[in-house]
C-alpha cells in the first residue's frame, strides 16, 4: 500500500462528505463521522496493525515517530495541501496503533455563519477579562473561540498570542499582530508560554484548553492584570464549569481563586452541536454573563444557584440551555427526540412545552 497516498484519498473523502473526523483502527474499515454518525467505509480495506502503522507514520517527521513509541500517544497536526488541516491524535490500544483526525476547516467562519448568538461579540470588544467557552469534545468549542479571536483580528489593533496543542485554525493577521504558538514546538508547555506573555506586550490570549490548576492560575492572573483572555474547558455548563476550575486548585488555595474568578469572569458560554432537519448540525447553547449576582455566588461558594441566575436574567442576553433548545425546536431546525437527548434537564424541558 502506497501509505501518504491512500491516506490522501481517505482524508479527501471526509472533507468531500463533509465529515468531521476520520478513525483509522486496527481491525476495521476506516471510519468517518458525519453529522455526528460513524460510518464505516467499507469499499476500503479492514485496516491490518501495519497498514495503521504505516498510515499515521507517514505523517509524522522521524524525531515525531521516535516521541509517539516512547510516548504511546502523540497529538499533531496535518495539512492536506491547501484544502484541510487535521488535528491527530495517534494513540496504542492494546499494543497497536490508532488514531483520530479531527478536520480543522480552512476558512475561519464568523459569529453569524456560525449561527451564534450576537451577544458574544460584545465580549470581543473588553480590555481585560476571562472568557470560557465549554461543551463535549466535537461540539465545536475551538471554532467558536476561533471565530471570536479573528473578530478581534480584523476589528482592532492589538497583540494576540494564541497558546494551542496543536495549532489548529490558522489566523491571517489584519488589524491586529497574531503569534500562535505550539506546545512542544514553540514552547514546552502551556504553563512556560503564559509566563513569559507578560514579557511579550500581548493584549488579547487564546488558551487552547486548560488541563491543570497551574494553567488555569496562570490564565486568571493574566485576566487580572489587564489582559483579555479566551479559554476552553470540557464541562456541562456554566456552574460546573466554575466547580472545575475552584476544585482543581489545592483545598487552601481554592478562597484566594473563588475571589480572583469573581473579579475576573466575564462569561461562560456552553455548546452543543444538534442534527438539523434540513441537513447539517446547529449549536444549542447556554450563555451565563458575569454580572454583580453572579460574581456574589462564585465568591460565597453558591454555583448551585448560578443556573436560577440564568433562567431569570434573559433581558440581560443570558440562556438557559434549555430555551435555546425549545427556540430550535420552535422554529423546527430540530427534532423533538434531539432536544430530549441533548437537554440536561429534562423534565424541566417538558415544563418548559406546557
Amino acid at each position: 500500500m502506497e501509505y501518504k497516498k491512500e491516506l490522501k484519498d481517505l482524508v479527501s473523502t471526509v472533507v468531500r462528505e463533509n465529515g468531521s473526523d476520520l478513525h483509522l483502527t486496527v481491525g476495521r474499515h476506516p471510519l468517518i463521522r458525519v453529522v455526528g454518525e460513524l460510518i464505516e467505509l467499507a469499499k476500503k480495506p479492514v485496516l491490518t496493525p501495519e497498514m495503521t502503522e504505516g498510515l499515521i507514520l507517514s505523517m509524522l517527521h522521524p524525531e515525531d515517530q521516535r516521541k509517539l513509541t516512547v510516548t504511546k500517544e502523540l497529538d499533531f497536526s496535518y495539512q492536506l495541501e491547501d484544502r484541510a488541516r487535521f488535528r491527530v491524535n495517534a494513540f496504542y490500544s492494546r499494543g497497536y496503533l490508532n488514531a483520530a483526525m479531527r478536520l480543522v476547516p480552512v476558512e475561519i467562519r464568523t459569529i453569524e455563519e456560525l449561527n451564534l448568538p450576537d451577544i458574544l461579540v460584545e465580549f470581543t470588544r473588553k480590555e481585560q477579562g476571562f472568557f470560557l467557552v465549554v461543551g463535549p469534545t466535537g461540539h465545536g468549542k475551538t471554532t467558536t473561540l476561533a471565530a471570536m479571536i479573528d473578530l478581534i483580528n480584523h476589528s482592532r489593533a492589538e497583540h494576540i498570542i494564541t497558546i494551542e496543542d496543536p495549532i489548529e485554525y490558522l489566523f491571517t493577521q489584519d488589524r491586529s499582530i497574531i503569534h500562535q504558538r505550539e506546545v512542544k514546538v514553540d514552547t514546552r508547555n502551556f504553563q512556560s508560554a503564559l509566563r513569559v506573555m507578560f514579557r511579550q506586550d500581548v493584549n488579547v490570549g487564546m488558551i487552547g484548553e486548560m488541563r491543570d490548576y497551574e494553567t488555569m492560575s496562570a490564565a486568571v492572573t493574566a485576566a487580572e492584570t489587564g489582559h483579555l483572555v479566551f479559554s476552553s474547558l470540557h464541562t456541562n455548563d456554566a456552574s460546573q464549569t466554575i466547580d472545575r476550575v475552584i476544585d482543581s486548585f489545592p483545598a487552601e488555595q481554592q478562597n484566594q481563586i473563588r475571589l480572583q474568578l469573581s473579579n475576573t469572569l466575564l462569561g461562560i458560554f456552553s455548546q452543543r452541536l444538534l442534527p438539523r432537519i434540513s441537513g447539517g448540525r446547529i449549536p444549542a447553547y447556554e450563555l451565563l454573563i458575569a454580572n454583580s449576582a453572579v460574581k456574589n455566588l462564585i465568591r460565597e461558594g453558591k454555583t448551585h444557584e448560578i443556573g436560577m441566575v440564568i433562567d431569570t436574567s434573559s433581558q440581560e442576553g443570558m440562556i438557559s440551555l434549555n430555551r435555546s433548545l425549545m427556540d430550535l425546536l420552535r422554529r423546527g431546525e430540530i427534532a423533538m427526540e434531539h432536544a430530549l437527548t441533548y437537554s440536561t434537564n429534562p423534565s424541566e424541558f417538558k415544563l418548559l412545552m406546557m
